[in-house]
């Protein structure tokens, strides 16, 4: 077994905020997954359940994969505030697959001339892996309330990336740690999307009601009725980790609520200033030269316009078509 301090140095010398090793195990809540795509909880998002036999084991994604390397990068902004059209704070810079995807292949380069032999696959969220699995196997946190991870020491957000290894190293302990009875993210969600199934104490998230699944991954037109959900974001929602505590600032916990040091996640102007109104008639080719490289074009051109006249029509514009 190789020790796992060096790599987890090369990881932080990349950029990353948090890093932590884990054994390339079935992921733990696999079969809790499995009943989330029984109760249909993961709404229009088909790939979920095609890709559900690859994500029962990083094998799949990497033969003879033995570690993980499991890394965080805080995103955390306090972005001007479009009434208007608000977007997740995640999505106002650049399009973080590709930041981490490129901080990750320095780890990869250098793990590969370290360690002779070594193979990697790196992971962002579109492979098909259970990611917060393995952060929290890895010591990054531990799962909240509203599904989220969270790291005692500084909150939940963060960006998780993964490094599949087929060598193996020094695992870390998993996070331990609890919401209590704190439910201020269930009882703030506007849509009731974190809902708690025949007596559990967890919440399960139910897409087909998250604000985030509906301006994103949501694949028709809305229903009458429903495009009140939105409540005013635009693209993704920050809503339950905005109210979690730690989330808050604490003068004995200095990590917590920190503002990103990373320049690519620097808001940028074309989207804080986005109105409605703009993006109603805008054409895909205008969409892609506007927002080409940030995480709104995970939306596209067609999504946009069409949570855009869900907004217009519920502050009494024009009814959305």
């Amino acid at each position: 077994m190789l020790p796992s301090s060096a790599i987890k140095r090369a990881a932080l010398e990349a950029g990353f905020d948090i890093a932590g090793i884990c054994p390339a195990c079935e992921p733990p809540h696999y079969s809790a997954y499995l009943s989330w795509l029984q109760g249909k909880f993961h709404a229009g998002m088909a790939y979920m359940a095609r890709s559900k036999v690859l994500r029962s084991s990083p094998e799949s994604l990497l033969p003879g994969a033995k570690s993980i390397l499991a890394v965080g990068l805080n995103y955390n902004q306090n972005p001007p505030r479009n009434t208007n059209a608000k977007i997740s704070r995640y999505a106002l810079g650049r399009d973080y697959h590709k930041v981490i995807r490129k901080k990750l292949k320095q780890v990869a380069r250098w793990a590969e001339a370290e360690y002779e032999g070594l193979q990697t696959r790196i992971c962002v969220d579109s492979a098909p892996i259970l990611e917060r699995d393995y952060a929290w196997l890895a010591g990054l946190g531990w799962f909240g309330k509203n599904t989220c991870l969270i790291n005692t020491k500084r909150g939940s957000w963060f960006f998780i990336g993964l490094l599949l290894l087929d060598k193996e190293f020094e695992p870390d302990a998993p996070t331990e740690g609890s919401c209590g009875s704190c439910r201020k993210c269930i009882d703030a969600c506007p849509t009731g999307a974190l809902v708690f199934e025949n007596g559990s104490k967890v919440a399960v998230l139910d897409s087909k009601r998250c604000i985030s699944y509906l301006t994103i991954e949501h694949p028709r037109g809305f229903r009458h009725g429903e495009e009140r959900l939105l409540n005013g974001w635009i693209f993704g929602c920050d809503v339950c980790q905005e109210v979690c505590p730690f989330n808050q600032p604490r003068e004995h916990q200095p990590l917590r609520a920190t503002i990103t040091k990373e320049t690519d996640f620097i808001p940028k102007r074309e989207i804080i200033s986005i109105e409605p109104e703009e993006l109603v008639g805008i054409s895909d080719a205008e969409f892609l030269d506007k927002f080409k490289g940030t995480s709104l074009m995970r939306a596209g051109a067609g999504r946009m316009r069409r949570n855009a006249l869900a907004l217009i029509a519920t502050r009494g514009g024009e009814k959305a078509k």
